[in-house]
């Protein structure tokens, strides 16, 4: 599949300015983005908490080139540093997107912010894992290394944390200039706030949705707890709209685990307002037309009125949340 710098920045902005909104049954909408973007602006960058590293607002989920080709991989690369994106997340779980992210950020490798993860939880299991995606990612350093998805407190925190545990290789490489900064990836309140309590992480990757919001707060405590500690926080799910209701729609967004929101009117405000929450950055989706989407989106971005987080608020009322408190 062959796509130019022009028509990647063309459909970016074609995706947002759309005035065509889906009129599917729990999104419809009468009000159409009332202005299209400047496919040419650069994406802001923030700090990111106590780390004086800055961070493009959104970044790109090593997921977008899973699967494609090599050639296609490196556009994509290519013209999302064109755009202003510095952030660049991936890991070993997601199929070969680090032996394809790897030679696609090479050309740019000391101008890039680079996120990558480990599911394991003892020390041997994550040097393996930081020494492949190394070699993958045809890097001699991580900016940051994360635990991975972590979802018990014993089985993930506890374990992670242990003398033998995976933390001791973090800070072995952290140590040797292998890595710069430690992180983790959390899923659940409980666990994000007892990693956050037993180390002192350098960033969080959580989920900061719209929809798990107003259903039950959560993101909340564990924000709160993130900015207490002036830590880097950066965002998951920000354009997940809800669990999917049935495979048949699974099939248009393959890279997917949950039903992601298509309509860019929806995708603004629900991205505007997990930018507002004092969050450094998003990753997007997986699939690389709602990343492209996206990136349009974080062009422009500004906090939304009063009217549109009432709007988005009662959008979520009759969803399923991908995740509860």
């Amino acid at each position: 599949m062959k796509t130019s710098r022009r028509n990647f920045l063309k459909s970016s902005a074609v995706a947002v300015g759309s005035l065509l909104v889906s009129g599917e049954r729990t999104f419809a909408m009468s009000k159409p983005i009332s202005k299209k973007i400047d496919s040419q602006q650069k994406i802001p960058k923030r700090l990111l908490g106590r780390t004086g590293r800055k961070l493009s607002v959104i970044g790109l989920g090593g997921i977008v080139v899973k699967d494609v080709e090599p050639g296609h991989a490196d556009r994509v690369v290519a013209e999302s540093i064109e755009r202003g994106i510095n952030y660049f997340d991936v890991a070993p779980t997601y199929g070969d997107a680090e032996l394809k992210l790897g030679p696609a950020l090479k050309p740019y490798r000391d101008k890039v912010f680079l996120a990558c993860k480990t599911t394991a939880r003892d020390s041997n299991g994550a040097k393996k894992e930081l020494d492949n995606s190394l070699k993958h990612l045809r890097a001699d350093h991580i900016d940051l290394y994360q635990l991975h998805a972590i979802t018990d407190v014993e089985k993930d925190v506890k374990a992670a944390l242990a003398k033998d545990g995976a933390i001791q290789t973090f800070l072995d490489a952290r140590k040797q200039g292998i890595i710069d900064l430690i992180g983790f990836s959390a899923h659940s309140p409980q666990v994000a706030l007892t990693a956050m309590r037993e180390f002192d992480f350098d960033t969080i990757l959580y989920p900061v949705n719209f929809c798990c919001h107003f259903q039950s707060s959560f993101d909340q405590e564990v924000l709160v707890e993130a900015k207490k500690r002036n830590m880097g926080i950066l965002a998951l799910k920000a354009m997940a709209k809800q669990k999917w209701q049935n495979d048949e729609d699974r099939k248009a967004y393959p890279k997917c685990w949950y039903e992601p929101i298509s309509e860019p009117e929806i995708a603004r405000l629900a991205l505007s307002w997990t930018l507002s929450q004092g969050v450094t950055a998003a990753i997007p989706p997986g699939e690389e037309q709602l990343f492209r989407m996206a990136l349009a989106i974080a062009a422009t971005y500004k906090d939304l009125e009063a009217d549109e987080l009432s709007r988005l608020e009662k959008l979520s009322v009759g969803l399923q949340p991908i995740f509860s408190a």
